[in-house]
């Protein structure tokens, strides 16, 4: 085995080879630097396609779909101001107003329903996937070590594929391709994720984790941002952009932050029956197995109240927005939390690792996520949802924090942490997949009405700060 760079410490227990950096070394802040490119880069183009490109790709086919001949033309901002004044009772429509409020209505349920299977049908193959990846990766022998592969080939090839979709000509298509896309950027997440378990100081953790969460949430938000402002310049080719971005910084990673070969790691055979049962093993630990659940249905809720927020501004909101008004205002609400969720990574990231407490953050961040959905359920103006944004921030800020901390705090198999963080981000992915297809059966069988969505989004975020009281092991 080669000997570890300078000021690096290198460690071979198990199946662990990596280049285990000391804190303040060159090479530790090259891998901070490129790791957080590669996890901007992956951030952005989620920030991008979920709150604005697909969101706005499947209204476009949806209308075109259910508004057809003469009604192409009509102006959907002007519609649903109409159906304002009808449900106010300030106005009586006329038996062609009528028409329209009824293809509306169909054009509603029709795009709630549309999104959130495109939305959902790739998270499902991708949680099931992502443990896999990470099992894979543990045990992948490559000059360039364990994860490099997966990160490169991963982002590479998810990057050509979100190229392809401004050409997708229908809802079904979409569905498979921009499926596929997330499977293959997840299988270079996965593994990316990893490399912190592989690398970093178990005291530099909570630190490395304020990185991870600042990319989560300035890529989330300037991807919605940077995809409103393309959109409007250059409609459903804004994919292009995001999909060279995402390849670049991928590669930046495996190239500038290389990691130690692992072409003689020692593996045993990979059979399937050790395969299967270690596929859940996690789950066997208690107190992995709360943590994962409280994980599950905190992204339950945020992602019943986050996937309709493009739809919301068009139709939930007094008064109502066109769409190009929606895609420029869409991002700006989550901007306008971007300072408080910046204070609370630092702070909690920080403030965790030096009393070596998780748990509490975790309460924190639920009940503060919670009540932030209560907003607009009482109040829907647009005003509302700015505030909505700004008080999720807070709480997204301090979990998405602290959950990495946790988890890895709480590994059951430290030399398995690909294929246990996989796990976990399996909870992330089964509470983003299930969280839009029941936010789609509440629009639907409410004819069409979004708020709705807010109170159940309540009470499971909610459940997730009950679920984390039992966690014994995190203080």
């Amino acid at each position: 085995m080669s000997t570890a760079p300078p000021g690096d410490a290198a460690t071979n227990t198990g199946l662990t080879v990596a280049v285990r950096y000391q804190p303040k070394t060159r090479a530790f802040r090259r891998y901070t630097l490129f790791y957080a490119v590669a996890g901007l880069g992956i951030t952005l183009l989620w920030g991008s396609m979920g709150t604005i490109l697909i969101p706005l790709h499947v209204q476009q086919l949806e209308f075109a779909h259910i508004f057809t001949g003469a009604d192409t033309q009509v102006n959907l901002q002007a519609l649903n101001d109409l159906k304002a004044q009808v449900d106010a009772g300030t106005l009586i429509p006329t038996a062609d107003q009528n028409r329209l409020l009824g293809l509306l209505a169909r054009f509603n349920s029709a795009r709630a329903g549309s999104l959130s299977l495109v939305t959902s049908s790739g998270v499902f193959i991708t949680m099931l996937i992502q443990p896999v990846v990470g099992m894979l990766s543990d045990r992948t022998r490559s000059p360039w070590g364990r994860r490099a592969p997966w990160i490169a080939a991963g982002g590479v090839a998810g990057a050509a594929l979100v190229a392809l979709l401004p050409v997708v000509p229908s809802i079904a298509i979409l569905l498979i391709v921009w499926s596929l896309a997330q499977l293959l950027v997840s299988a270079a997440q996965g593994p990316l994720m990893a490399t912190v378990v592989d690398r970093v100081p178990d005291d530099r953790i909570g630190a490395i984790s304020t990185v991870t969460g600042l990319m989560v949430y300035v890529g989330g938000i300037g991807g919605s941002v940077v995809a409103g402002a393309l959109f409007a310049a250059i409609g459903l080719a804004s994919y292009f952009p995001l999909a060279v971005a995402l390849a670049l910084a991928t590669l930046c990673f495996v190239l500038f932050a290389r990691d130690r070969s692992s072409r003689e790691l020692a593996v045993e055979p990979l059979r399937t029956r050790i395969f299967l049962t270690s596929y859940v093993q996690a789950l066997s630990d208690r107190d992995y197995r709360w943590a994962w659940i409280a994980k599950v249905l905190l992204f339950l809720g945020y992602g019943i109240g986050t996937v309709y927020g493009l739809y919301m501004l068009q139709s939930y909101v007094t008064p109502a927005l066109s769409a190009t008004e929606a895609a420029r205002v869409a991002p700006l609400m989550q901007l306008a939390g971007l300072p408080a969720a910046l204070i609370g990574m630092v702070v909690s990231g920080r403030w965790s690792d030096r009393i070596g407490r998780r748990k509490p953050f975790v309460v924190a961040a639920s009940l503060i996520l919670a009540a932030s959905f209560l907003i607009p359920f009482a109040w829907p103006t647009v005003t509302a949802m700015y505030l909505q944004g700004v008080v999720a921030g807070i709480g997204m800020g301090v979990f998405i924090v602290v959950d990495q901390a946790l988890f890895i705090d709480l590994l059951p198999h430290r030399e398995s942490a690909g294929r246990d963080l996989g796990l976990s981000n399996l909870g992330t992915n089964l509470g983003q997949a299930l969280g839009p297809i029941l936010a789609g059966v509440i629009v639907v069988a409410s004819g069409g009405a979004y708020g709705p969505v807010w109170p159940v989004a309540f009470v499971l975020v909610l459940g997730a700060l009950f679920a984390i009281l039992p966690v014994r092991r995190a203080r």
